[in-house]
């Protein structure tokens, strides 16, 4: 029987970058699905099992004679291709249009119209073979693309992101031909993007983060586990709106359009050693930033000056939310408007107590409970924990949970009284792979449903969570550090 099986297996994607394999054992007739957020290795998945990627070290044996990979991106040259041979717009009355047809794009390879016409009329599009392929609709084209990958009949058939771009029945159409292949025998091997694209044919799921294979094998069994079916739940929130404050009637209005910073040459030193120096940043409305740098950079004296904490904020020219520091605020006026979640405010979460009660716990910016909790109160920790899905999970101990399911609750508690700033300093920090993407799928939910923007402290760029919109880094020059602030990947 024919397998692919790879073990302890690490591949080159770039000069920093791996992806990870401890161990995957793909067997004949089996019907894999691959899931991951963008960036988690997926497409190095299906490179590195077409035996497209280098092996740096362990070992791969590969007993399938015939492997093909089909793409997103091969069909977009495909296309692309065609509408250079000439551009029919610019064609004269008598000139003809040389564009291929459906049918020389499948036999490219192999001229066997027979077989063309065969896979032609499983996947529906027989009376399309004579038609133009550049005119073809995506689901046409995609189908076309199929035929062409099952004409030296495969025993591998990797599919990447077969689905991207097709609307509802023309998924549900593909899906149903797949289905087919599988029953007929066909190994077939996809990696997706999201959870609900899993066909029900599939036998097998693997789930990738990080560039690491955290989970695999039977399907109902990977999508049981705690973090991969909150990951699955994530998938459903697109539209929901965050549970209300504990009363919208109460809820400070800064002044509108004015920017949440502004911080113009500041200077930071301890006994005359420059901890920041003169860094002028502005953080307007509707900006989420990333800073980043190394440990000793400044990035928590920084935090430090705006949550109030540090007395040279008085000395620098500063102000935050609409007020300049020293103009009469209390420290309770800045943290008002603060949520606040850090690894050593995790650490020191160290009471007994329940994931409810440490949501909770944030209407009160405490450790813990101490004082009556309403039952407005109540209702509005049952929305957040449906919205977390952790709704069956409220009574649990709160350190029973995942690394990474703590986390999220902490980021729920400093998110309950709607702040108009979420900092988030180093949050993805002793993490796993996995816990990682929930905390980072979920914080790109939450901002993004809110009106909350985001401070995400980190050591590394690729930490950020997908609404960052600006990048402030501390680059070391000479004894200190320069200070570059980025828009959308364009330098400022």
């Amino acid at each position: 029987m024919s397998s692919l099986q790879i073990s302890q297996g690490s591949f080159r994607l770039s000069d920093t970058r791996t992806l990870t394999l401890d161990h995957l054992h793909i067997q004949s007739g089996e019907s894999w699905a691959f899931v991951g957020a963008n960036g988690s290795g997926k497409s190095a998945l299906a490179r590195a099992l077409a035996n497209e990627l280098t092996l740096l070290k362990g070992e791969r044996h590969n007993h399938f004679s015939n492997t093909v990979r089909i793409s997103f991106e091969q069909l977009q040259k495909l296309v692309s291709d065609e509408w250079q041979r000439n551009n029919t717009d610019m064609l004269s009355p008598d000139e003809e249009d040389t564009g291929r047809t459906a049918a020389d794009i499948i036999q490219e390879e192999i001229n066997d119209p027979a077989r063309c016409a065969q896979l032609a009329a499983l996947f529906g599009i027989f009376p399309l073979l004579s038609r133009r392929f550049k005119y073809l609709s995506t689901g046409e084209t995609r189908k076309t693309l199929l035929c062409r990958a099952l004409m030296p009949q495969p025993d591998l058939l990797i599919l990447d992101e077969p689905f991207d771009g097709l609307d509802v029945n023309s998924r549900a159409q593909l899906a149903t031909m797949l289905a087919e292949l599988s029953q007929q025998g066909y190994t077939l091997v996809m990696v997706l993007n999201r959870f609900d694209e899993i066909p029900g044919f599939v036998q097998q799921v693997g789930v990738l983060a990080d560039c690491i294979l955290t989970h695999q094998g039977p399907k109902e069994q990977v999508m049981a586990d705690a973090l991969v079916a909150q990951l699955a739940h994530s998938e459903s929130l697109v539209g929901l709106t965050l549970p209300e404050t504990e009363d919208p009637a109460q809820i400070t209005q800064l002044p509108p359009q004015q920017p949440l910073i502004v911080l113009r040459d500041c200077v930071v030193s301890y006994d005359d050693r420059p901890i920041l120096h003169p860094l002028t940043w502005q953080v307007n409305p509707g900006e989420h930033w990333q800073i980043v740098g190394p440990n000793g950079a400044g990035k928590s004296t920084l935090l430090s000056l705006i949550t109030g904490d540090h007395p040279q904020g008085y000395s620098n020219d500063l102000t935050l939310f609409g007020r300049r520091r020293g103009s009469g605020e209390t420290i309770w006026d800045i943290k008002r408007h603060i949520g606040y979640v850090s690894s050593s405010l995790h650490l020191d979460y160290r009471v007994k107590s329940s994931i409810r009660n440490v949501i909770l716990s944030g209407f009160f910016d405490s450790i813990g409970i101490y004082q009556a909790v309403s039952e407005r109160q109540q209702q509005l920790a049952t929305q957040w924990l449906t919205l977390l899905g952790l709704n069956t999970q409220g009574e649990t101990p709160f350190h029973s949970l995942s690394w990474g399911q703590q986390r999220l609750a902490l980021i729920a508690r400093a998110l309950v009284k709607h702040p108009a700033l979420l900092i988030l300093d180093e949050p993805l920090q002793g993490l796993d792979p996995l816990n990682r993407q929930l905390v980072r799928r979920f914080v790109d939910i939450l901002i993004r449903q809110g009106a909350t923007q985001l401070l995400f402290v980190s050591h590394h760029a690729e930490d950020a969570p997908q609404c960052i919109t600006h990048r402030l880094t501390f680059v070391p020059e000479d004894d200190g550090y320069r200070y570059q602030q980025e828009k959308l990947g364009c330098i400022s």
